[in-house]
């Protein structure tokens, strides 16, 4: 029984090295050193590494993350979400305008983002989220409604872990660019008693990067003839004792 207990825990173990999932980058766009203002902020990742920036020449500022329901930030205070306007005017630029994150997830698998999003009431209804594996050329993956206005859609997620080549890649992005409404030349305005404009705004918050560590195998060569070597030490030792 005992043997059969040590077997156990050798494969809980090596199962477990390498199923851990953790943030591998996040940004929460809180002042680095927490000023008491949500007007101020930083597009520097909170954890881990990774570029954020702009597209299409929209502009970036920062604003409360705790308004009108508040993002899933867990800040009392300081809560600053990443705001953006000057989006494309009705009818142009689809699936050009919006923001651009960067991180390398080089000996990491089962990649996946979330991110929350205030629309405002003339903001694009729609965010397309694409991604690219050379950092340059996106394909696109999840289109997501925002079917309200000056409401925060918390917790959006996209799932990478199956699509190859995004595991392990030093030049993984993802995007979230405004698009046009499903079947239509158009873009349509997140309240439907509004109409769009380009000066509507998309707020950002808790933008996080998550994923697990390659296997190596190595160590799990290393931590299996370890826990072996125990085990025929422990029958050993029974052996001894029967004798």
């Amino acid at each position: 029984m005992k043997s059969q207990s040590l077997v156990a825990v050798m494969a809980l173990a090596l199962s477990a090295a390498g199923a851990q999932a953790s943030v591998i980058s996040e940004w929460n766009f809180n002042s680095s050193v927490p000023d008491g203002s949500t007007g101020t902020g930083s597009i520097v990742p909170g954890i881990g590494s990774g570029t954020a920036s702009l597209l299409g020449g929209i502009s970036g500022s920062f604003s409360s993350g705790a308004a009108n329901g508040g993002s899933s930030d867990p800040a009392l205070t300081d809560n600053s979400g990443w705001q953006t306007t000057g989006y494309a005017a009705q009818g142009t630029g689809d699936k050009s305008r919006g923001v651009q994150f960067n991180v390398s997830t080089v000996g990491l698998k089962d990649i996946a983002i979330s991110y929350d999003l205030r629309h405002s009431n003339t903001s694009s209804r729609y965010e397309l989220v694409q991604y690219s594996l050379d950092g340059i050329n996106f394909i696109d993956s999840t289109l997501f409604d925002g079917n309200a206005g000056d409401t925060w859609f918390n917790g959006r997620s996209v799932d990478f872990s199956s699509i190859a080549g995004v595991a392990d890649n030093a030049n993984f992005a993802f995007r979230i660019v405004a698009s046009f409404a499903p079947d239509s030349l158009g873009y349509l305005a997140s309240n439907s008693a509004s109409n769009y404009a380009a000066s509507g705004t998309w707020r950002f918050d808790m933008v996080s990067v998550t994923g697990s560590p390659v296997p190596v195998p190595a160590a799990f060569w290393m931590m299996g003839s370890g826990l072996v070597a125990l085990l025929g030490l422990h029958r050993r030792r029974n052996m001894s004792v029967a004798a």
